[in-house]
C-alpha cells in the first residue's frame, strides 16, 4: 500500500509544474488568459474532490475499500493519460473535473489501513503510510519537470497515466482487505444523515474537521506567493530553483517526522499531540514573516514541516478512535473534503491578504488561525474528558 500511495502521489503531482505551460500550447492565448485558466484548471480538481470525497468514503464502507482504490486509481490514470491528447482548454478542464471526481485513492487507502490495524498502533501505522504519500509528492514535481523537458508534455502525460494505472493493478493483485474486528464493535448501519449528525454533535470531530481546513488553507495560502517572497529576500538568478527548494523543504520535514508523531500519538493520546502540533506549527510559521535572509526562511519552513508531518496521521488515528468502525471511511471522506476546501480557500485568502496588506500579513493571519484551532481543540478535548469523568462518577454512584 505504501508503494501504491507513492506512485499515485508522485504521478498526480508530476503535471502540476507545467500545467500553465501546457495550456499555452493549446492555442494563441494572452498571458492573462493562461494565468486565469491555469487557476481554474488547477482549482477545479480540488473543488470537485471536496464534493465527492464523502461519497467515496461511504461506498468504501459499504462495498469494500479495495474496490474503491482500484476504481479511483484507474480513473485518475485514464484522465491523466487522456490529458496528453486534448486539443482545447475546455477538454483539459473537463478531464481535470473528472480527475477530481475520482480523487479518492489516498484517503480511501488511509481508511483501509485504519480499519485493519488496532487502535493502539493506528498513529504509527498511518504515519508510515503517509511517508509514501509525502515522498511521492516530493518526487513528483521534480520528475514531471525533467520528463517534460526531456520527452515533451504529451509523453509525460502518457507515462504518468500508465504509472497510475499500474498502481491500480498493484492494488488489485497485491492488496488483501482484511478488516480488524474490534470487541463489541457496533454493527448498526448508519444513514448519511446519521453520520453527519454524529460529526456535528461531536465537538472533537468538528474540531478535527476544521483543523484539516485550517492546516491546508494556511499551507496553501503562501504557496502561490512563495516565489515572490523569495525574490524579496534574494536577487539571485536561480529564483525558480530556490523557490522550489523553499517549498520542498517543508515536505522533507513532513517526511522525517510523520511516523514519529504518529507513534507519540499512540502512546500519549492523539488529541494531546494534535494540540501540541498546532501551537508548534504557529510558532514556526508566524516568524517566517520576519525573516531577512533566505536561509532563515528555509530553516523555519523545515521546522514547520516537522510539525505538520504529524497532523494528518494523528487526525486520521483520532477519527479511528472517535467514529464507529462501520462508517470510518465516510467520516474520513468528510475530513478529506475539508482538506480539499482548504486547498481552494488558502490561495484565494493568501492572494487577497497579500494584495491588501503585503505577503508578511499572510503568515500572521494563517498563524493566528493555527493558534485558534489549537485553542478550540484544547477546549473540546477538556470538555470531553470532563464529560467522561462525570459519566464514570455517575455510574460508580
Amino acid at each position: 500500500m505504501w508503494f501504491a500511495n507513492f506512485l499515485v502521489a508522485a504521478s498526480a503531482t508530476m503535471v502540476l509544474p507545467f500545467l500553465s505551460l501546457y495550456i499555452k500550447t493549446l492555442g494563441d492565448f494572452s498571458e492573462a488568459y493562461v494565468q486565469q485558466w491555469a487557476g481554474y484548471v488547477f482549482g477545479l480538481t480540488f473543488l470537485v474532490a471536496f464534493l465527492v470525497s464523502p461519497i467515496w468514503g461511504r461506498f468504501g464502507d459499504k462495498y469494500g475499500r479495495k474496490k474503491i482504490l482500484v476504481f479511483t486509481s484507474a480513473g485518475i490514470g485514464i484522465s491523466v493519460l487522456l490529458m496528453g491528447f486534448v486539443s482545447s482548454v475546455t477538454e483539459l478542464f473537463i478531464l481535470r473535473a473528472f480527475m477530481g471526481f475520482v480523487t479518492g485513492f489516498i484517503p480511501t487507502s488511509a481508511a483501509l489501513i485504519s480499519a485493519q490495524c488496532k487502535k493502539e498502533t493506528a498513529g504509527r501505522t498511518l504515519g508510515t503510510l503517509q511517508t509514501g504519500t509525502v515522498s511521492g509528492g516530493l518526487c513528483g514535481p521534480l520528475l514531471g519537470g525533467v520528463l517534460a523537458d526531456t520527452v515533451g508534455f504529451q509523453y509525460t502525460f502518457t507515462i504518468t497515466g500508465v504509472v497510475i494505472i499500474f498502481a491500480s493493478i498493484l492494488v488489485a493483485f497485491g492488496i488483501k482487505e482484511v478488516v480488524f474486528k474490534e470487541t463489541n464493535a457496533e454493527k448498526k448501519v448508519y444513514t448519511r444523515k446519521e453520520v453527519v449528525m454524529h460529526i456535528i454533535k461531536s465537538p472533537i470531530l468538528m474540531s478535527v474537521m476544521m483543523i484539516s481546513l485550517v492546516i491546508q488553507a494556511a499551507n496553501f495560502s503562501i504557496q502561490p506567493l512563495l516565489a515572490l517572497y523569495v525574490h524579496e529576500l534574494t536577487r539571485t538568478e536561480n529564483l525558480a530553483f530556490l523557490a522550489g527548494f523553499a517549498f520542498s523543504v517543508t515536505g522533507l520535514g513532513n517526511l522525517l517526522a510523520t511516523r514519529k508523531w504518529g507513534d507519540l500519538g499512540d502512546r500519549l493520546g492523539h488529541g494531546k499531540i494534535l494540540i501540541i502540533l498546532l501551537f508548534l506549527s504557529a510558532l514556526f510559521f508566524i516568524p517566517q514573516a520576519l525573516v531577512t535572509e533566505l536561509w532563515q526562511l528555509i530553516i523555519l519552513r523545515f521546522l514547520f514541516g516537522l510539525q505538520i508531518g504529524g497532523l494528518l496521521p494523528c487526525m486520521t488515528a483520532y477519527i479511528r478512535h472517535l467514529a464507529p468502525l462501520s462508517v470510518q471511511g465516510e467520516v474520513l471522506g468528510y475530513n478529506v473534503s475539508f482538506r480539499f476546501l482548504g486547498n481552494v480557500v488558502g490561495p484565494v485568502m493568501g492572494g487577497v491578504v497579500a494584495a491588501s496588506f503585503g505577503i508578511a500579513m499572510v503568515f500572521y493571519i494563517s498563524g493566528f488561525l493555527l493558534v485558534l484551532s489549537g485553542v478550540f481543540l484544547w477546549i473540546a478535548v477538556a470538555r470531553e474528558g470532563k464529560r467522561k469523568e462525570d459519566k464514570e462518577t455517575h455510574l460508580s454512584a
